[in-house]
């Protein structure tokens, strides 16, 4: 089971009325087809794609950053479980903490 079916199988998502899913443009996700793809499996699903040149914006990026330094790194696995479990564990302890990010950019302070 992938990311995207444990999340959408899972109450609240389950039974949503739209779910937003924020994705940069990287290769598995990009355009209009990755977009119709993930409708089609879940019609709740709207996927939102960030713009282009824009990572300064993408604080997914942050996140993926964190979970390569103390995560993955180094990687020494035996198995994708091995992975999985490591990710999910960090997952739980980084929600426990996680405070809501206060956003200051304005259009003004370009």
């Amino acid at each position: 089971m992938d990311l995207v079916e444990r999340v959408m199988t899972t109450e609240p998502y389950a039974s949503a009325k739209r779910v937003f899913w924020i994705v940069d443009n990287g290769s598995s996700h990009r355009g209009k087809k990755a977009a119709d793809r993930l409708a089609q499996r879940f019609p709740n699903a709207v996927m939102v794609h960030l713009p282009v040149h824009a990572s300064w914006m993408h604080q997914i990026e942050i996140f993926f950053s964190i979970v390569q330094r103390k995560v993955v790194t180094p990687n020494e696995f035996t198995s994708p479980d091995q992975v999985e479990d490591r990710l999910i564990a960090f997952e739980r302890r980084y929600n426990q903490a996680a405070r809501p990010f206060r956003w200051t950019f304005t259009p003004a302070t370009c």
